[in-house]
C-alpha cells in the first residue's frame, strides 16, 4: 500500500517568500520519491491558526484543515528553523494544537488518531539550538501518539552567529546533514510500512483500568 508523507513547514515566512526550511524539505522529498512515497508540504503560516489546545478553536480557525491532512498521512515531519536557540514559535503552536487529538480517541481502544503514524523532525538555521529543538519536538510527537524510529531527525546548522543559511551556504551539499536526512527518511518509511502490516494492538482504555487498580490517586 502506498505511503504518504506530510511536511509541516514551521517557517515564519509566508508564501511565496523564499524559505530555507522549504529548500531543505525539497531535498527530503527527493529521497522519499526514491522510495515511491507521496509527499506534500504545508507552510503552516499560510493558514489562519488560532491559539489553543483543541482540534478546532472556531471563529475561522484553519487548524482543522491541517489536522485533516495529518490524519490522511502515514508519515509527518515537523520542519522548523531555529529562532532564539530553539524551534520557531510556529512549531510551538503546532505542538499545542496537537493536544486536541487526546479528545479524539477511539471509543473502543482509546487510541489517538495518530497511533500507527510515524513522525520525524528537521531543523535548519545558522545558530546553535538544533538538538534542543529536536529533543523538544520528539518528546511532543511521542506524547501525541506518533511513533519515532531510530534516527528520526536531520538538521543543518551553519557557523555560530549571523551568517548564510541553508540555501546560501549550500546546505544541500553538507555531508552530515545529507547522511542524517537519508537515515531519517529510510527509517521513517520502514517503520511506516511495519505499522501498516502490524498496527499497535494496545488498548489504552484497558490499560487505564489496570493502572487505576494499582493507584491511590485520581487521574
Amino acid at each position: 500500500m502506498a505511503l504518504k508523507a506530510l511536511f509541516l513547514n514551521c517557517t515564519l515566512k509566508k508564501s511565496p517568500e523564499t524559505s530555507n526550511t522549504e529548500a531543505y524539505i525539497s531535498n527530503a522529498k527527493k529521497i522519499f520519491r526514491e522510495l515511491e512515497v507521496e509527499t506534500e508540504s504545508v507552510r503552516v503560516v499560510d493558514y489562519n491558526l488560532s491559539f489553543g489546545n483543541t482540534s478546532d478553536e472556531g471563529d475561522g480557525d484553519e487548524w482543522p484543515k491541517i489536522l485533516q491532512k495529518v490524519k490522511e498521512s502515514d508519515i509527518v515531519i515537523i520542519a522548523t528553523p531555529i529562532w532564539r536557540g530553539d524551534r520557531s514559535a510556529v512549531a510551538k503552536v503546532v505542538a499545542e494544537r496537537f493536544d486536541g487529538i487526546w479528545n479524539e480517541a477511539d471509543e473502543e481502544t482509546g487510541q489517538y488518531p495518530t497511533f500507527n503514524k510515524v513522525a520525524g523532525v528537521m531543523v535548519d538555521g545558522n545558530e546553535d539550538g538544533a538538538k534542543k529543538a529536536i529533543s523538544s519536538i520528539c518528546f511532543d510527537l511521542s506524547e501525541h501518539g506518533f511513533s519515532l524510529p531510530v534516527n528520526a531527525f536531520s538538521y543543518y546548522v551553519g557557523k555560530a552567529g549571523p551568517g548564510p543559511a541553508y540555501i546560501e551556504a549550500n546546505g544541500d551539499k553538507h555531508f552530515f546533514t545529507n547522511r542524517t536526512l537519508y537515515l531519517m527518511v529510510y527509517n521513517l518509511v520502514h517503520l511506516a510500512n511495519t505499522l501498516k502490516e502490524n498496527p499497535y494492538p494496545t488498548n489504552v482504555n484497558e490499560l487505564a483500568e489496570k493502572a487505576k487498580k494499582i493507584s491511590y490517586t485520581e487521574e
